[in-house]
């Protein structure tokens, strides 16, 4: 089966590219047609310009406003439109763009259940459903200083009868011992101050330096676990608050790294994500990135500032991405858009001489809204608006007497009022990308 694929020649490259890398099981070709853009096109262009092709079926851009069954007629062929984004493409036809051996990974997500002495039963299980369906391989059981958690056990038995992997997160003696009867499966954390029930210990120890000292401590606790007989133990050096240490912590768990090559360390994320008025997304990634180089296989995270929702599925992403461009010798970039949630990788615009030329082409009232990074355009064939406030454009549309039109209207023009604000990528009729965000919700 042979596909021609008809674009313009603004979109040339980028077709041609999706394609090779798309590595179609069907012969196809590529026409492109003299005109800049494929919403351009007419009905009467494509005949005149397609006569006598010689393929199985033609498929055109998602963008243009044709008669299908006209140029079926006129060509003897099967058309079909396609969808509007070329990046659709690979999923139009079925394919996944990503590469082999892709979605592989080594760390391990802790989810925190912040606080859970405070919550009921039902609601830690709801955590730690939402947690697991999000991607994290652990439930940590975070307990609150100063408050009892008697029924600790209870818990920590009911969730490995729901077939999770459990750690808690306490230094109260009276928890661990509780957590660990039940059969808890990691503790956070032992040190000095703990260090004397390591050895009753069934569960796996997550080591950390005694408060408020540095990396000899923390070797004087390993040096303590291995002389109680604790040969299995994961090390965090505790990462830092930015302002607050955050370079030397980083640079704790380089030294860490180097002295102890080949044992398991975590690294938690919530001192950097929840202390940061900054969107989770890309700290996350960065993070996970820093800890794939240092082979760094377990991370714990919390999802309790707003702008921390979502961390445990951030790093799911990135830790994908990160295994497989470390693994490949390559950079974490034009793989994988799942955690481009505010920018959009590319966007490609019309200039105002194309639109122009397009509205030249236009017969009907229907109005078309596009951008171009600083204007928002709304026209048809007898108006044409440019300007950056959407409710003066509003204001000039002529839709008196239709509200479903004039609803549908303040829809778009508020859509690519947000697609201009974040340097998106805006399509009218599209729903905006947001990354992993735009799939199904957990």
């Amino acid at each position: 089966m042979k596909i021609l694929f008809v674009t313009g020649k603004l979109a040339e490259k980028a077709l041609r590219e999706t394609l090779a890398e798309m590595k179609p099981d069907f012969e196809y070709e590529v026409a492109v047609l003299k005109i800049s853009v494929a919403a351009l096109m007419t009905t009467p262009f494509i005949i005149r310009n397609l006569k006598g092709v010689q393929c199985d079926q033609i498929l055109l851009s998602g963008m243009c406003v044709v008669d299908i069954k006209a140029i079926e007629e006129a060509l003897g062929v099967k058309v079909e439109k396609g969808p509007k984004d070329l990046k659709d493409i690979p999923d139009f036809f079925g394919f996944k763009k990503k590469k082999a051996g892709y979605g592989e990974y080594k760390l391990k997500i802790l989810a925190e259940i912040n606080d859970a002495p405070l919550l009921s039963t039902e609601q830690i299980l709801a955590l730690a459903h939402y947690y697991k369906k999000s991607g994290a391989d652990i439930i940590d059981v975070g307990c609150t200083p100063d408050v009892e958690f008697p029924g600790i056990g209870e818990v920590i038995t009911l969730l490995k009868q729901e077939g999770f992997t459990v750690s808690v997160d306490t230094f109260n003696k009276k928890e661990i011992m509780a957590a660990n009867k039940a059969g808890v499966d990691y503790l956070l954390s032992i040190n000095s101050q703990n260090m004397d029930i390591a050895s009753e210990l069934n569960c796996i120890p997550v080591v950390i330096p005694d408060f408020g000292a540095g990396l000899e401590s923390l070797d004087l606790n390993i040096e303590q676990l291995e002389k109680k007989g604790v040969k299995n133990y994961i090390i965090d050096p505790i990462l830092n608050p930015i302002n607050f240490g955050l370079a030397e912590s980083f640079y704790r768990y380089y030294v860490v790294r180097q002295k102890y090559p080949s044992t398991e360390m975590l690294m938690g994320l919530g001192n950097i994500t929840e202390l940061t008025d900054a969107d989770s997304t890309g700290i996350n990634a960065l993070c996970v990135g820093f800890m794939t180089e240092l082979n760094i296989n377990y991370v714990l995270t919390t999802e309790v500032a707003n702008w921390a929702q979502g961390s445990v599925r951030e790093i799911d992403k990135a830790r994908r991405l990160m295994y497989y461009t470390y693994k490949n010798n390559r950079l974490p970039k034009d793989l994988d858009d799942s955690l481009l949630t505010i920018k959009d990788r590319k966007t490609d615009y019309l200039s105002e001489a194309e639109m122009l030329e397009m509205q030249s082409l236009i017969k009907d009232r229907n109005f078309r809204i596009f951008i171009d990074g600083q204007y928002i355009y709304v026209f048809n064939a007898t108006t044409f608006i440019k300007d950056t406030n959407i409710q003066r454009i509003f204001s000039q549309l002529d839709i008196r007497g239709d509200p479903s039109h004039a609803f549908y209207l303040g829809q778009e023009l508020m859509k690519a009022k947000i697609a201009l604000k974040l340097h998106k990528k805006f399509i009218q009729e599209e729903e905006l990308r947001w990354g992993y965000l735009n799939e199904d919700e957990v």
